[in-house]
């Protein structure tokens, strides 16, 4: 372990064990330093790191905080890194969120509102009246946002906001070469819609798994014929 990686771990000890909790200010560099038996600078390069993935907040003239810790922070990291990957790995992408996503619809079901509702509601009449497929594209991404949101789980939800938005272009493609996309695609949202209204959380479980898997099954094809 380098000295900058054993910077990080004995910060990150800290905060786990309480000792830094969330909005907490940092002691000044040389007490820190000298707290935990390390060169400035290292310490330095590790709060440098740490505040690259949203562990730590560095106010110019202010001192160094740590931040609230949300999920949706934390977890940037998770899409900075998924974005980097290319080829066939974006497949990897899919296979998680197809093990996810439908656990977090059946979860939706159980706690799913009024107002959520309606608003996929019009979500599915908006898809439908879209003229692009960045449009549907772009309804159906807001569309699998509000059904997370729905399942009151925030890591959950941060997790899979950062695995669907490097499948965009997946699926913008899906809807430029593949005549049925639209259709099914609205198909497959009003029967998930369909199942949560009725809190059934199995049935609902199955559509979101049917509907995931579909564009994961395209994919598949489109990389074995040597797509993109």
């Amino acid at each position: 372990m380098s000295v900058t990686d054993e910077a990080i771990a004995r910060i990150r000890e800290m905060i786990a064990g309480g000792d830094l909790k969330p909005g907490d200010r940092l002691p000044k560099e040389a007490d820190l330093a000298a707290m935990l038996g390390l060169s400035r600078n290292s310490l330095r390069e590790a709060v440098r790191a740490l505040s690259l993935i949203h562990v730590l907040d560095v106010r110019q003239g202010d001192g160094t905080y740590v931040t609230g810790l949300e999920p949706e922070r934390l977890l940037e990291a998770v899409g900075f890194m998924v974005e980097l990957r290319h080829d066939s790995s974006l497949l990897e992408v899919f296979e998680v969120r197809r093990m996810l996503e439908p656990a977090a619809t059946a979860k939706a079901a159980e706690r799913v509102t009024a107002e959520q509702l309606a608003e996929l509601e019009r979500l599915v009449d908006a898809a439908e009246a879209s003229s692009t497929a960045a449009e549907l594209v772009e309804c159906d991404m807001e569309f699998h946002r509000v059904i997370v949101e729905a399942a009151d789980n925030q890591v959950l939800a941060a997790l899979l906001v950062q695995l669907s938005s490097p499948t965009v272009r997946a699926r913008v493609w899906r809807g430029l070469t593949e005549d049925d996309a639209l259709s099914r695609t609205l198909a497959e949202h009003r029967a998930i819609v369909s199942a949560l209204r009725a809190r059934r959380a199995d049935l609902a479980h199955a559509c979101a798994l049917v509907h995931i898997a579909g564009v994961e099954e395209w994919l598949r094809a489109s990389v074995a014929a040597g797509g993109e």
